[in-house]
């Protein structure tokens, strides 16, 4: 049985949130500290494989994150759509990272570590951080020269499990088994190289590392929960909705949005692609029901101010649109009222080219007969809100829910 996600601000308080984010921040960097990632010659013996903790760490502590957050998943405490995913830029993503190396073992420390060695004093820390602030403020200034290098090679929120078309639960094994392997590789270079003595390292990093496997094999057993889970953990919330039209905008009001420049309207229209060449609204994207899942990605990076209206001729396919993207954690998600075949009533003057029909029609039909497939280029399409300004009544339903996630992401 799937659980409803923790929402933690709304039971205890956004006082005691920015307490939690105090004692996460506090925590990751005392544990950077007692790793002795505060001292530039540790961090630079990676580099010449004599000491291996930054390693070792690093990628403890990612593995881990990793495990607890998909077994969370699995169970339903956490929304791993919510999360925040680095959208990926391949090649200036591999450019940026070899400055970084270049940086790291030059100068001793990354991002993360030169603060917590300037919060210590350390005057390399220090220096660290101030040369950091020039390199962000000169990129700054300097991103304009390059900017289609930089923004190119665009994958937006691409993971493992989409690059390799696995299972969740089979990647995070691997990648687990993987880290385990790299962390008994890194001994033994620590073994060779540093002459280190392995016999006085704790035992009980065999049992972390069988915990790990564990942890893996039930994310492997139990799986994510699909689509479907995630809609039968809200339905009696959001059925509610359904029911009381509170997600369905008259057209009046779409038009209306539609000229409302301070949102990022996107209208998607998930008729047939036979209908949508036929007639559409104009500026609507032609996205079927069945490619959905392709672009929930993307939807999650658009900015806060983001409408989405959904469109078939009628309802009934793009409610079922709205009930796929609201259990993808879609948020500002809504339904064009009684669809095309309303929009058209309400903006269709007597012109020319569109007819409506005499017979009924079934559910889902366009009720209108056109001379031409011109998609966008009848006036119904765009109609000019100043002709119909005071003509149309609507009840507003738009409500929109600028605080939404995920938003960002950083670099420790």
């Amino acid at each position: 049985m799937t659980i409803f996600p923790l929402h933690l601000e709304a039971l205890i308080g956004k006082p005691l949130m920015y307490l939690v984010y105090l004692l996460i921040g506090f925590g990751f960097g005392y544990v950077l500290e007692i790793s002795g990632f505060s001292d530039s010659p540790v961090l630079a013996a990676q580099f010449y494989f004599k000491d291996l903790r930054v390693l070792k760490v690093m990628f403890t502590a990612i593995v881990v994150a990793m495990v607890l957050i998909f077994l969370s998943t699995a169970l339903g405490i956490l929304d791993y759509n919510l999360i925040w995913v680095n959208p990926t830029y391949l090649w200036s993503g591999i450019i940026g990272g070899l400055i970084m190396g270049v940086g790291f073992i030059v100068g001793g420390f990354c991002p993360g570590t030169s603060i917590v060695a300037a919060s210590t004093l350390k005057i390399d820390g220090i220096i660290f951080v101030l040369g950091g602030l020039v390199g962000v403020t000169l990129f700054g200034e300097s991103e304009k020269f390059f900017q289609e290098f930089y923004h190119g090679s665009y994958y937006g929120r691409l993971t493992l499990m989409d690059f390799l078309n696995l299972p969740t639960g089979i990647v995070v094994l691997l990648v687990v088994l993987m880290a385990l392997f790299m962390f008994w590789g890194g001994e033994q270079l620590e073994r060779i190289i540093g002459k280190k003595d392995l016999s006085k390292e704790p035992a009980l990093r065999y049992a972390g590392a069988g915990a790990l496997v564990v942890g893996a094999l039930v994310v492997l057993l139990i799986g994510q929960p699909a689509n479907s889970d995630r809609w039968d953990s809200m339905a009696s919330q959001q059925e509610r909705r359904l029911q009381e039209r509170s997600v369905y905008v008259q057209p009046g009001e779409l038009l209306q949005t539609m000229h409302d420049h301070k949102l990022n309207l996107i209208m998607i229209d998930v008729r047939p692609e036979t209908d949508y060449n036929m007639f559409h609204i104009a500026r609507s994207r032609h996205i079927p029901l069945e490619e959905l899942p392709e672009y929930v990605g993307g939807f999650h990076l658009e900015p806060a101010r983001t409408l989405f209206v959904l469109i078939s001729n009628d309802e009934t396919t793009s409610t079922q649109a709205w009930k796929y993207l609201v259990a993808e954690s879609i948020p500002n998600v809504y339904i064009l009222d009684g669809g095309i075949n309303h929009w058209l009533t309400t903006f269709w003057d007597n012109e020319a080219g569109i007819e409506p029909q005499v017979a009924d029609t079934a559910d889902e039909t366009l009720a209108f007969d056109f001379a031409a497939v011109l998609g966008a280029s009848y006036v119904a399409a765009d109609p000019d809100p100043h002709q119909w300004e005071g003509k149309i009544e609507y009840i507003p339903t738009i409500k929109m829910d600028l605080k939404r996630a995920p938003t960002s992401g950083g670099c420790g």
